[in-house]
Order: C-alpha cells, then sequence, then structure tokens
C-alpha cells in the first residue's frame, strides 16, 4: 500500500506540470547587424550590413545601404573604400582587385546615423593542403553507403589554430547547423596528416568544391556559438538562448551592434566524383 502511494504522488506531480514560456528580449531602435569577411582571395570579400529583428518577427530583412564602410591597414596610411553593390546586396571593394595580405592587421570602421563601429584582425598564413582524395565505402555505423573525401595536409603552426571548413556540391553550399566544420587545436592536429574525411556521401557525377579557412579567434568564437544556438532546442538542459558574442565594437554613438568581422585566409579545391575502373 506504501509503494501505491508513492506512485499516485509521483503521476500527481507530473501532472501538474505547467509549461513556461520565457520572456524573449526585444530590439529598441535600430541595430544594425555587420557580418564582414576580408580575405586573401578578392572573391569572398565583402561586408553585409541589415538591421536586426526579434525572434518573431516575420519582416523580410532590412538591409543598410547607406553606411560608410571602409578597411585600413594598421601601421600604415592605406585605406580601402567600400561602396554598396545593388546585386550582391553588400558592400564590395571599389577595387575589385583588393585583398588582405598575410601577416598585415586590418581594421574594419562602419559610419551609419552617427554611429561608428569598428573591428580588427590579422590575417595568418594558411595550412598546407597535400591532396585530396575520395574512396567509396560501404555501409558503416552511421555513415550510409557513397563515395567519402579524404583532405590530406600540415598544420604546422604552435598557436592560432582555428579553422573550418565549407563543402560546396554542385555549385550548392551545405549550410545546415550540422554542417559547420570547425576545428582546433584542442585534440592535437595529427589527424590531417592521416586524412581527414568529411563526413558526407557523395555521387558519381558529383562536383565538390571544399573550402579551408584559418580565423582568428574572434571570429571562431563567434561561429562557435551560433552553431551552439542553432542547436539550443530550448529544452530543460538547454541554456537561454542569447546571440553570439559580437567581435564588433561601439567607438562612437548609443546603438548596440551585432555580427562579427572575419579576416581570414582561404584554400580552394575542387574535385569531381568519377567511378573509377577496378
Amino acid at each position: 500500500m506504501k509503494r501505491f502511494w508513492i506512485l499516485i504522488l509521483a503521476f500527481a506531480a507530473f501532472s501538474c506540470q505547467e509549461e513556461v514560456f520565457l520572456p524573449l528580449a526585444t530590439i529598441d531602435g535600430d541595430m544594425p547587424v555587420i557580418e564582414a569577411v576580408w580575405t586573401d582571395n578578392t572573391f569572398y570579400n565583402e561586408v553585409r550590413i541589415s538591421l536586426a529583428e526579434n525572434y518573431f518577427d516575420t519582416l523580410d530583412t532590412q538591409l543598410i545601404s547607406d553606411a560608410e564602410v571602409f578597411i585600413s591597414v594598421e601601421g600604415s596610411s592605406r585605406k580601402i573604400p567600400f561602396g554598396f553593390n545593388v546585386y550582391s546586396n553588400s558592400y564590395l571593394p571599389l577595387n575589385a582587385g583588393e585583398k588582405a595580405e598575410i601577416g598585415e592587421t586590418y581594421r574594419l570602421t562602419v559610419l551609419w546615423n552617427d554611429n561608428e563601429f569598428t573591428s580588427s584582425g590579422t590575417l595568418l598564413a594558411p595550412p598546407t593542403v597535400d591532396s585530396v582524395t575520395y574512396e567509396y565505402q560501404e555501409d558503416r555505423l552511421f555513415r550510409e553507403e557513397g563515395y567519402y573525401i579524404k583532405v590530406y595536409g600540415k598544420i604546422p603552426f604552435e598557436e592560432d589554430n582555428y579553422y573550418r571548413i565549407k563543402v560546396i556540391e554542385n555549385d550548392t553550399l551545405k549550410n545546415d547547423r550540422d554542417d559547420y566544420l570547425l576545428f582546433d587545436d584542442t585534440f592535437g592536429l595529427k589527424f590531417f596528416e592521416e586524412g581527414l574525411e568529411l563526413n558526407y556521401s557523395f555521387n558519381v557525377g558529383d562536383k565538390v568544391r571544399l573550402e579551408l579557412y584559418r580565423m582568428n579567434e574572434s571570429a571562431y568564437d563567434y561561429i562557435s556559438q551560433l552553431v551552439n544556438l542553432l542547436f539550443n532546442d530550448g529544452g530543460l538542459f538547454s541554456p537561454p538562448p542569447q546571440n553570439p558574442d559580437s567581435n564588433i565594437r561601439v567607438v562612437k554613438g548609443d546603438s548596440d551592434v551585432l555580427g562579427f568581422f572575419n579576416v581570414t585566409s582561404v584554400l580552394s579545391r575542387t574535385i569531381k566524383i568519377e567511378e573509377k575502373e577496378e
């Protein structure tokens, strides 16, 4: 009888649980979101600026097209102005040939509505990619059959090891939350020499482009926090969702800012999956 009453009380306690909705912070005024990428390849260089939205907003993204944007090289008088491009909906260097140089430190400046925002980063030398191979694999635990790509290279650096790999399959970027392939030197980097196998199966005829980025720690931390946010399911054991910490700071004005400035080297390799003869 005693056990019966314990079960009754446990069921009653469970049935009385209520779903709790935490109030989400709202945006007061116009808060810009700056997403700036500055690399050693002119193809990737751009600055996107939009207005932040509340979580439940259904309006289209509002772009900011009237800001003054430029990048300066620290320790010199060099200044790289950007202009808004209506085709890309972003700011591009007015001189299309401008790009970052290894070892230089760059400062982004955005002037908008009496506000000034800035951030800086150093272009770090890229690692070495020796080869990119692929091999057909049968069904494995958690992996379906198909062709799998391995990247072989070497990372000789003792510090500032913060990397991301992007995978573009047939001109489409893999951009789900599982597709943010980030790694650092927490567990060593020897695996890169032994071959880093990507967790994707491909088919004959697929064209795959791989992009390897070496970032500054602040940009890496921003993307890592973004990934954690994407995996936040709002459950009992999940922390309250919050925006990633921006590496852009406010120099002038009373507006907050979101987003990040990513100064990064880029290595790109393209491979086409073809059936190999036995």
